[in-house]
């Protein structure tokens, strides 16, 4: 059997644009040809897609790293870089990205053959044709193409399913799947012998929805007791649950006892408690479930729960609770997708209001801000031209002038990034 994995951390990493190209014009009889550096192109996007193909994170587990194409550096004649190629990265249908750093939920590839992007590639860099002036025809400097950075991302698979078969190990949730649909899962009489959540199709009459048996839960799995903690996850996305409990109480334990403890984790778990539910009394052929089952009915009366007495090994009475499931089923409401979050890098608008600040420590003064981030990354510092256009732009952006009021004077040191100045008026 294959491993089955649900969570995996990778790594991906969207493209950097191309550098703009320094070039001039060069043909016979043409003297003094004009500046003709092309821009470069756009590097590639993160992408992620949804398939059926796929039905755990299992993969992940050999390559972690994802890296999508650059894009190519602009040539002469005007010519534009290649554009990267995006890196598509597969996940089962269920999976939610999330960034690692804050858990904030990014990306919910709820259906197969759903595409999104994560992540945007860099633009490219402008060549030398875009700063030729009346005053400066022959630019010796294009900008570099904006950079990406690496994203460290969690994957979660939340299995898709209408119904989910929840209670403690050893209860027969795994029998009963195999009794109404054509799964056949591991099944065994001790605890935890399913450690992943079986999917199977019940068909009944024109009706047909997807049930899950989640594996057995135990008092604390919300707190990461037991197994249960790392499978309640796949119980969010399913509409309805059918609680099963060993109604005879074959394994020492109070059914009631039990109901209420599943209850309690459901509850402690998030909302899940709340979640549209029909109590499922198996194993009504040994000794004591008929007596357990009137205590069962007393404890739920006028709680509006139904519950239907069934022996998943002499399959009794599953046609009345498939035709119950299925009424239920239909009057509740479809499962919505989780809410997205945008990831905010760097092709994250700048704040309008504040696009930089300017600060003084000791004697010196510090100028931040994602604008700043921006000019700096498209600066050839090693090109006088372009060092004099940074200049140029510092005061068309006022930050010469805020220097200026924060008391800054001629020579002072200034830090813009990593990079160092002398302030000069």
């Amino acid at each position: 059997m294959a491993l089955f994995v649900d969570v995996v951390g990778i790594t991906v990493k969207a493209g950097d644009g191309g550098n703009g190209c320094v070039s001039f014009h060069r043909e016979k009889f043409v003297q003094a040809g004009g500046p003709d550096g092309g821009d470069g192109g756009r590097g590639g996007d993160v992408i992620f897609e949804a398939t059926e193909r796929m039905h755990t994170l299992m993969d992940f587990r050999f390559k972690r790293k994802f890296t999508a194409e650059n894009g190519g550096d602009g040539m002469a004649n005007r010519r534009t870089g290649k554009s990267g190629e995006p890196v598509v990265i597969q996940v089962p249908p269920g999976t939610i990205v999330r960034e690692k750093a804050t858990g904030k939920l990014l990306l919910d590839l709820y259906e197969a053959g759903v595409r999104k992007t994560l992540a945007r590639g860099g633009n490219g860099g402008f060549g030398n044709q875009h700063f030729a002036t009346p005053t400066r025809q022959a630019p010796q400097f294009a900008k570099p193409g904006e950079k990406r950075d690496m994203i460290e991302l969690t994957l979660e698979l939340k299995s898709i399913a209408d119904v989910g078969l929840v209670g403690f190990p050893n209860v027969g949730k795994s029998t009963i799947l195999s009794v109404v649909t054509a799964a056949r899962p591991k099944i065994a009489n001790y605890h935890f012998t399913t450690l992943q959540p079986n999917l199977g199709i019940v068909k009944h009459e024109d009706y047909s929805f997807v049930l899950a048996d989640i594996p057995g839960l135990v008092e604390g799995a919300a707190q990461g007791v037991g197994l249960g903690h790392a499978f309640l996850r796949h119980v969010e996305r399913t509409r309805m649950l059918l609680h099963v409990l060993d109604i005879a109480g074959s394994e020492g334990r109070d059914p009631l006892e039990d109901y209420d403890a599943i209850m309690k984790e459901l509850e402690a778990y998030g909302d899940l408690k709340s979640r549209p539910m029909i109590v499922v009394a198996n194993k009504m052929d040994l000794p004591g479930a008929e007596e357990n089952l009137a205590r069962l009915r007393e404890k739920l009366a006028g709680t509006g729960i139904e519950i239907y007495p069934v022996s998943a090994a002499t399959r009794q009475n599953f046609r009345a609770l498939l035709y119950a499931t299925v009424q239920l089923l239909e009057s509740c409401p479809p499962a919505e997708p989780f809410a997205e979050e945008p990831l905010y890098d760097l092709e994250a608008l700048e704040d309008a209001a504040a696009p930089f600040e300017v600060s003084a420590q000791d004697g010196v003064y510090f100028v931040s801000g994602r604008q700043m981030e921006r000019l700096l990354a498209s600066v050839n510092f090693e090109n006088e031209e372009s060092l004099n256009w940074f200049h140029r732009s510092l005061r068309r952006l006022g930050v010469i002038d805020a220097l200026r009021r924060q008391g800054a004077q001629e020579g002072d040191s200034v830090l813009i990034g990593d990079m160092e100045f002398d302030f000069i008026d």
